[in-house]
C-alpha cells in the first residue's frame, strides 16, 4: 500500500450514496487506462469510506445496495473505473502533458508523410495538434488517443502508418552485441548464422524510426554492417 500523504480521493456517487477510496493518482489513472497494476499497490487503505477526510466508513448495507457485494477489490475496481479521481490542477496538467508527449512520439515513430515517405518531425505533429485543438482525455488509452488524434490531423497533415522490412548483415566481430540490440528494437522475421560467424536477419520496424535504426547498426558494427531496405509494409 502507498503512504497516506501520497493518496488522493477516488469517489463514486450512486443511488444517493457516496463512496470514497484513497489511491495513488498516477497509478489509479494508469489502472483506469488498462495497465496491469495490483490493487494493493495503488491504495492507501483497504477500506471504502463514506467520507474519507473524516474517516467515516461506508456501511455494509450501502455497499450491498449499490455494488451487490462488500468485497473491497470488486468495489475499488468499480470506483476507480467509473468514479472521479480527484487530481490537483498540477497533477492533471503534468499527466495530460505526458500523455500528449506519448501520442506525439508514437505518431512520429510509426507514421510517415505519404507524399515524401518520410516521418513527420514531432514539432510539426505538435503544432498540428494545437491547430486543430486536439483534446487529450486523461482516462483514454494511448491507442484510443492516437486514433482520435490521427483522425483530427488528417485534414491538415497527410499521415500514413506503415512499416518497413529491412535486411541486415553483421560481421562476426560484432554479431553477438548487435544481436541483442536488434532483437530489442525490431520485430525479427528471420535470422541465420553464417559459416564465417556473421549473422544476417530480416526485421520489420516502424517507418518513422529508419534513421535511428540505421544509426544503431552503424554504431554497434563500427560502420561495417550492411543494411538493405527490402520494401514498405502498409
Amino acid at each position: 500500500m502507498i503512504p497516506l500523504e501520497r493518496a488522493v480521493v477516488a469517489r463514486l456517487e450512486s443511488h444517493g450514496e457516496k463512496f470514497e477510496i484513497l489511491v495513488d493518482p498516477d497509478l489509479a489513472v494508469r489502472y483506469r487506462q488498462g495497465d496491469p497494476i495490483e490493487l494493493e499497490d495503488m491504495v492507501a487503505a483497504l477500506s471504502v469510506f463514506e467520507n474519507s477526510s473524516r474517516g467515516t466508513r461506508a456501511s455494509d448495507e450501502a455497499l450491498t445496495k449499490v455494488f451487490a457485494t462488500t468485497d473491497f477489490p470488486a468495489i475499488a475496481n468499480r470506483i476507480i473505473q467509473k468514479g472521479e479521481i480527484h487530481l490537483t490542477a498540477e497533477q492533471r496538467r503534468q499527466m495530460i502533458a505526458e500523455k500528449r508527449r506519448q501520442v506525439i512520439t508514437f505518431i512520429a515513430r510509426n507514421a510517415v508523410n505519404p507524399q515524401t515517405a518520410l516521418p513527420h518531425p514531432p514539432q510539426r505533429i505538435e503544432m498540428a495538434m494545437e491547430e486543430v485543438r486536439v483534446n487529450i482525455d486523461l482516462y483514454k488509452s494511448l491507442d484510443e488517443l492516437v486514433k482520435e488524434t490521427v483522425k483530427a490531423l488528417r485534414p491538415i497533415l497527410p499521415i500514413r502508418f506503415e512499416e518497413v522490412r529491412i535486411a541486415v548483415k553483421v560481421p562476426p566481430d560484432f554479431a553477438s552485441k548487435a544481436y541483442g540490440e536488434i532483437q530489442a528494437s525490431a520485430q525479427m522475421e528471420k535470422e541465420e548464422w553464417q559459416k564465417d560467424g556473421s549473422w544476417i536477419c530480416v526485421v520489420r520496424i516502424p517507418a518513422g524510426i529508419q534513421g535511428d535504426f540505421y544509426e544503431m547498426i552503424n554504431r554497434v558494427t563500427r560502420g561495417q554492417g550492411e543494411v538493405r531496405l527490402l520494401k514498405q509494409v502498409y
